[in-house]
């Protein structure tokens, strides 16, 4: 479709659908709105939702979920959120299940079937194995008097008085409602296990968090050849050298134990520029910067980021535990890493 086309059928639509079009999309968030206060408010009403959470808490298996259309596709996105929250889950589809993959289900797993008239041919087929197998059943249904939920172990009403949908009939408040409940297990679970922040990173080690606390310092330093660094006595013509070869706009000056003594950097050149004119008998002992920042390599590199960000710095040296310059960290080097 072209761009003008795509214009076209933008400008299609007249004040009346226009005002007809906001008038719907602000009906359907209402009435989805209200059923997740609806089912806030019946919560306390009985003890089924602690029950579920308990019954998940101390699974030393697996949580499996599982449903048909639109809930399968609920179903899935509960179980990525559970396994992301630190409770082991995995979705099942029913009709697959069917046909071999129920046994990825054991006795020591707990299954979380999801269909909202609680009728549906796919589950109610391999739910009663299920059942035989000792597994712990929990139902998410709008009908409490439904077959799967006469079946479970425990049942979680997710009931709606109406659908978003016009028409009364496609999923809409209901996968909705279902889907809340569902991060509230979710959250429940990670407090009961005291999931940490740290423990989040752990499993989204391709994510901004994931980069900000499982990466060290070690991960992304300079190290070998690549670190700058002169002795003492080294002209400071040659040290310029130094810096310029290694690019990271400064070298360390450290003693025969390759301990840090100092830092010469080129904004400590741009200083020195302003007050002298002839460097030829200058060593860089004469004018490095004594006590420059370190950080360990095992620290994380966040660590790193705040030590720069607090004392204006672009530029850290790495040693380890007896005093050793091993590596060198520019700020270039976080943001490539992402940790900035």
């Amino acid at each position: 479709m072209s761009v003008t086309d795509e214009k076209t059928m933008l400008n299609s639509f007249d004040e009346n659908q226009s005002r007809r079009v906001l008038e719907l999309a602000r009906e359907t968030l209402t009435i989805e709105a209200d059923a997740i206060h609806a089912m806030h408010a019946r919560l306390g009403a009985d003890d089924s939702v602690a029950r579920a959470v308990g019954l998940m808490f101390a699974c030393t298996g697996r949580v499996v979920v599982s449903g048909m259309g639109k809930s399968g596709h609920i179903a899935r996105k509960i179980a990525a959120t559970l396994a992301s929250t630190g409770t082991p889950a995995m979705f099942v589809h029913p009709g697959e299940a069917a046909h071999g993959d129920l046994g990825m289900v054991t006795d020591k797993d707990v299954f979380i079937a999801i269909s909202y008239s609680g009728e549906s041919s796919e589950l109610m087929d391999i739910l009663p194995v299920v059942k035989r197998m000792g597994t712990p059943l929990i139902a998410m249904t709008g009908k409490p008097q439904s077959r799967l939920a006469q079946l479970s172990d425990v049942h979680l009403d997710v009931s709606v008085s109406k659908e978003a949908c016009p028409l009364n009939l496609a999923p809409t408040a209901s996968t909705t409602v279902t889907l809340a409940l569902g991060d509230a297990l979710a959250v429940a679970l990670l407090d009961a296990h005291g999931f940490r922040e740290e423990d989040f990173a752990r499993s989204h080690p391709g994510g901004a968090l994931g980069r900000r606390l499982l990466t060290h310092v070690r991960d992304v330093m300079r190290s070998g050849e690549a670190i700058p660094a002169v002795t003492p006595d080294t002209p400071l013509t040659r040290a310029l050298l130094e810096i310029s070869q290694k690019g990271m706009g400064m070298t360390a000056v450290v003693d025969p134990g390759f301990k840090p003594l100092g830092v010469f950097t080129d904004g400590d050149l741009r200083r020195l520029i302003e007050r002298m004119q002839d460097f030829s008998n200058v060593t860089i002992r004469d004018v490095m910067h004594v006590g420059a920042r370190t950080v360990h390599p095992d620290q994380l590199a966040v660590d790193a980021v705040a030590i720069m960000e607090e004392f204006r710095i672009n530029q850290m040296l790495v040693v380890d535990e007896a005093g050793v310059l091993v590596g060198a960290l520019h700020i270039h080097d976080l943001t490539r890493a992402k940790v900035i």
